[in-house]
């Protein structure tokens, strides 16, 4: 394979300024594109656009050396840097030696404080997550056919574990498609277990466990499928299916508890900011598209059209450019209510955290956007939650009580419920008027009350009532509250067993 030359440089690449660890070091998320590096070998990369970003210790980006595009990767961490630089080498060197498809390591050395690696710039190649992406949107009612495509990304593993290798950050955005052969990156990730030995049984089935944790659950009564294209690279290991669904149970878990951290400290997907006066939490993406918001959230408020303006809570539907969002206040009604909220997480903090659970797990509800909490320092006051919009009706306006839900309701209310039910999760306040029906989906709002459940039993008395509410929403009698009576699970059926939570 050969490396893409590159047409001669611009003046703006020509005249890009100098960058070192250091100043990339101060440049923190953000270093400004194009720059020049010197390396150690007397050549210039010049970096044209950047595809990753490690604040403070390692960036990924597209670049130009010697007249040729490579991949460059800089570490640049005051510490730990030549670790993660030496684990990246010997990752790809193991890589090739046992025959799996990487990018061609075309150079290595030291920087004025830190190191650089260059690999073969795959021009045009298609990370898998992408693809899958892709083939969810072009299958949305048949999993079958989405998961056909990650079949040579698995018989790939399998070849890794047959040879030795285990891969610690096992994603789908670590395969490249390039020119129909799938590469397998970053080295750093790579474990040379036992090298041109196949893996152990346990060691494998943990590993395979990581990268399926990731697909929809739907995925799951397709096992034997998946473990089928495994076994096409590792035809001499026996992995039990019930140990594998039990090991995929546990690391979903373990990643929900992961992600519901990152949306309260400051990361590549969140914006954080906590000062003694408040704290601050929104969506990367859209934390300059929200400053205003951030800034002056009542302000916003006020500019708003209003949709509730109660003791608990107000409400407002904005306009932040083309896209219409929701702010909601959770307001504090008096002394006692703020004396007794003080030492709590806001309703606003819950709301958000559940926000953030409900889509991890593919269940619909309005993406949250940002968090705002009024601070005295370790005590919490009023707070801000911001949303997407959710512009259609909700279900006392939307259904019928003499009649069944329509088929594309009825599938989707079945959905959310049986959903909902198997995570162990109770609204608290499931009545008619916060479920949504928008845009094919049934969507969750008023969040502050939700739980997840650690057991069985905390779970079916909170369900219990969920389900009590919600039929209360319609007559004795009536053709629709006799659909969910059968459609909705019952609070004694035992959802599928949480490992840990």
């Amino acid at each position: 394979m050969s490396v893409r030359p590159l047409d001669g440089p611009t003046p703006r690449q020509v005249n890009a300024p100098f960058e070192t660890a250091a100043t990339l070091r101060q440049a923190g998320r953000h270093p400004a594109v194009p720059f020049r590096i010197a390396l150690d070998d007397g050549r210039v990369a010049t970096v044209k656009r950047l595809l990753r970003v490690l604040p403070g210790k390692r960036l990924v980006g597209e670049a130009e050396v010697g007249g040729q595009a490579v991949l460059a990767k800089f570490f640049i961490a005051r510490r730990g840097c030549i670790r993660h630089f030496e684990q990246e080498r010997q990752g790809l060197a193991a890589l090739a030696a046992q025959a799996i498809a990487t990018p061609r390591l075309l150079g290595a050395g030291t920087l004025d404080g830190g190191h650089y690696l260059l690999t073969e710039f795959l021009d045009g190649a298609e990370d898998l997550a992408e693809g899958w992406h892709v083939a969810l949107a072009t299958h949305p009612d048949d999993i079958g056919a989405a998961l056909g495509m990650l079949a040579p990304a698995l018989e790939t593993l399998g070849r890794m574990h047959a040879r030795g290798l285990a891969q610690s950050d096992l994603h789908l955005g670590n395969f490249l498609r390039h020119r129909g052969v799938l590469y397998a990156i970053d080295g750093d990730a790579i474990r040379a277990r036992r090298p041109g030995h196949p893996l152990g049984a346990d060691d494998a089935l943990r590993n395979l466990a990581i990268l399926l944790a990731q697909l929809p659950r739907d995925a799951d009564a397709r096992l034997p499928d998946l473990l089928a294209d495994y076994r096409t690279g590792n035809p001499d290991t026996s992995l039990d299916p019930a140990l594998l669904q039990r090991e995929i149970a546990r690391v979903r878990n373990w990643r929900l508890r992961d992600y519901l951290a990152k949306t309260l400290r400051d990361c590549s997907l969140f914006h954080v900011e906590q000062r003694r006066d408040r704290f601050v939490s929104v969506v990367r993406q859209e934390a300059e598209r929200l400053a205003p918001v951030i800034a002056d959230p009542d302000l916003t408020l006020a500019a708003g059209s209003l949709l509730k303006d109660g003791g608990s809570s107000t409400v407002a539907r904005i306009d932040i450019g083309a896209r219409k969002l929701v702010i909601k206040r959770y307001n504090i009604k008096d002394v006692a209510h703020a004396l007794s909220r003080f030492w709590r997480p806001s309703r606003a903090w819950h709301s958000w955290i559940e926000g953030h659970r409900l889509a991890f797990l593919g269940i619909a509800t309005p993406q949250p956007l940002a968090l705002i909490e009024r601070r005295f320092g370790p005590l919490r006051g009023r707070a801000w939650l911001v949303t997407d919009s959710c512009d259609g009706p909700h279900l006392l306006q939307h259904l019928d009580a003499g009649r069944e839900p329509p088929p594309a309701e009825a599938r989707a209310l079945r959905e959310l419920f049986a959903a909902l039910h198997r995570e162990r999760i109770s609204h608290g306040d499931l009545k008619a008027t916060n479920l949504l029906w928008d845009q094919g989906a049934v969507k969750l709002i008023d969040l502050d009350a939700m739980r997840q459940h650690a057991s069985v039993a905390a779970h079916a008395r909170a369900w219990q009532k969920d389900r009590a509410r919600l039929l209360r929403n319609w007559p004795e009698g009536c053709a629709l509250r006799g659909w969910f009576e059968a459609n909705v699970p019952p609070a004694t059926q035992r959802p599928q067993r949480l490992s840990s939570i």
